[in-house]
């Protein structure tokens, strides 16, 4: 096919090889219509020149959101942006854009409707989880699936795990349901609201034990609790075929775990093995609510020889500090200042991503120091 509207416009080549295969030219109208264009050629149609080379077409998804951040430069196309990405992507329902405000008690992004239903209630799958929110009121970010993976990878089957801000749960229910126990707490009603509706969605209600209070009693609380509100732990996950038996028949289900021997308990145990931190603009703040929390006069009780192996504390952060080595030094320095004591044993710093332009973010892993937790 030619792209010319006459036979003028060919090329004497062309002319010459139609003349040569005794090949007659004929005019074909091609019609393209709206289904036919990507998003992007839309937009770039539709933008002034020099706004067409960021054409803000990528976005990110929550269950059926798509939400952007766009810059002031394309704020005024925000509608027709939107109805683009509505029109070209079938599963998505709702456009919203992230607005720079920050609600700076729970910290869940403010946004404005773009397009589609205003609808912010979601169902969102990650880690063979299920979860149920309202991504208007609670705070979660699809980009860190993978970070949320890796730290639950690394928990032991039978660890318990105490999660200061735990949100909806993307820590939480997976560690569960990888047979882990767990103190979830979160600050926001809302986001505790759905946490307890995940827990009950992905059945692991005997794991999760679901508090709403500040993170710094959370913290200080958490350990005496421990001693008291033993779980019965399960040793192995269920396999998606078992959990679908067991959804159908539990009688059923059971009579196979039965048959190949695997015991869903095991003895309660006291101690727990991990606290995350995912607050990153304030996490390391609440640093110093670990001093003393395992002490006897803090417990009533000598607890040393349950934590013959102190937890590990994996705590998010941001840094301005963008070479690594730098960044390194900076929150190493922020942790020992909050701690009270210099950190010794394992040790482990890990950028997550870069948030902004001069803003990165990481997590910090170290073993809770046994000076800080049983001073006195």
């Amino acid at each position: 096919m030619l792209r010319v509207s006459n036979e003028a416009e060919l090329t004497p080549e062309a002319r010459e090889y139609l003349k040569s295969e005794s090949v007659e030219l004929m005019t074909y109208t091609l019609e393209l219509h709206y289904d036919y264009w990507l998003a992007d050629d839309i937009l770039k149609a539709i933008f002034p020149e020099e706004l067409c080379k960021d054409s803000p077409t990528g976005f990110a998804v929550t269950g059926h959101i798509a939400h952007l951040n766009l810059t002031e430069a394309y704020l005024p196309y925000k509608y027709i942006i939107g109805q683009v990405i509505l029109d070209k992507n079938k599963t998505i329902k709702t456009v919203v854009n992230k607005l720079n405000t920050i609600n700076t008690e729970f910290r869940f992004f403010k946004m404005e409707l773009i397009a589609g239903e205003q609808d912010y209630v979601v169902e969102h799958h990650e880690s063979d989880c299920r979860f149920i929110f309202d991504f208007s009121q609670v705070y979660w970010n699809s980009r860190l699936q993978a970070e949320h993976k890796r730290v639950v990878q690394l928990f032991e089957p039978g660890d318990v795990v105490a999660d200061v801000f735990a949100g909806v749960g993307p820590f939480a229910i997976p560690a569960a349901r990888n047979g882990c126990a767990v103190f979830a707490n979160d600050l926001n009603p809302i986001g505790t609201k759905y946490l307890r509706l995940n827990v009950e969605k992905n059945r692991v209600k005997d794991l999760v034990k679901v508090t709403c209070q500040d993170g710094r009693n959370f913290i200080r609380e958490v350990t005496a609790r421990s001693l008291k509100e033993l779980f019965p732990l399960r040793a192995t996950r269920l396999s998606l075929r078992q959990q679908r038996l067991e959804r159908k028949d539990l009688k059923i289900a059971m009579q196979i775990l039965a048959l190949k021997n695997t015991n869903p308990t095991v003895l309660p145990r006291p101690r727990i093995d991990h606290f995350v931190m995912n607050l990153p603009d304030s996490a390391i703040n609440f640093l110093d609510a670990f001093r003393g929390i395992m002490s006897p006069a803090s417990l009533g009780r000598d607890v040393s020889a349950i934590y013959n192996v102190m937890p590990m504390v994996h705590c998010y952060c941001f840094t301005r500090e963008l070479e690594y080595d730098k960044a390194e030094v900076d929150i190493r320095k922020r942790v020992e200042e909050q701690l009270g004591y210099p950190l010794v044993d394992e040790v482990d710093i890990h950028m997550v991503r870069s948030v902004a332009p001069f803003k990165d973010m990481y997590c910090i892993s170290f073993r809770l120091p046994r000076i800080v937790a049983f001073e006195k």
